[in-house]
């Protein structure tokens, strides 16, 4: 994991024994820009010989490598933070704890798609980005509730569920015409 801002910190000799001796090794050059980062995504791709986990700070195009395309994920907190932030300020927890961000990262993780998995992404497409956080806030707010830290409880009508609760609660950035 790379977070120095410095441009070819990951070698290419260095990238390569890892690779000896991992099946998967995980490269994330985490540095912002993409101009800094440790290595770039085409780079770990070569070195590794297609076998890298790889999630970049900065946003990279698909890597191509003998003949498989390779979808580049970023790694970033938009997936968890937005999530955790509204399953606390629904239920009003008193505090946000370790099984907490441990539910956030199972959810998340279970978002992923097979065909995401199979193309080489760390994390879910950022266009589920809204079902994503939907899923991860519904992990959240019920280990809150679960583990009695929620200062509220929600009434949830019958055949309704907490996930359909939180989505009530989720903002759509949606822009009324004032002038006709």
């Amino acid at each position: 994991m790379g977070l120095s801002a410095a441009r070819g910190a990951f070698t290419q000799e260095a990238v390569e024994e890892m690779a000896k001796h991992v099946d998967m090794p995980i490269i994330f050059p985490l540095s912002n820009p993409t101009s800094v980062a440790e290595c770039t995504a085409d780079e770990a791709y070569r070195w590794t010989k297609g076998r890298c986990v790889f999630a970049s700070g900065s946003p990279f195009a698909p890597v191509m490598y003998e003949g498989k395309e390779y979808a580049v994920s970023q790694c970033n907190n938009m997936f968890i933070f937005p999530a955790v932030g509204l399953a606390c300020t629904v239920c009003q927890a008193t505090r946000v704890t370790d099984r907490m961000l441990y539910a956030a990262a199972k959810a998340l993780a279970e978002c992923m798609t097979e065909e995401e998995i199979a193309s080489g992404r760390v994390f879910p497409s950022v266009q589920n980005i809204r079902r994503v956080s939907l899923k991860v806030a519904t992990a959240v707010m019920q280990c809150a509730l679960d583990d009695d830290i929620a200062g509220f409880r929600p009434k949830i009508r019958r055949g309704a569920s907490i996930e359909d609760y939180i989505a009530s609660k989720m903002y759509y950035p949606t822009y009324h015409a004032l002038v006709e």
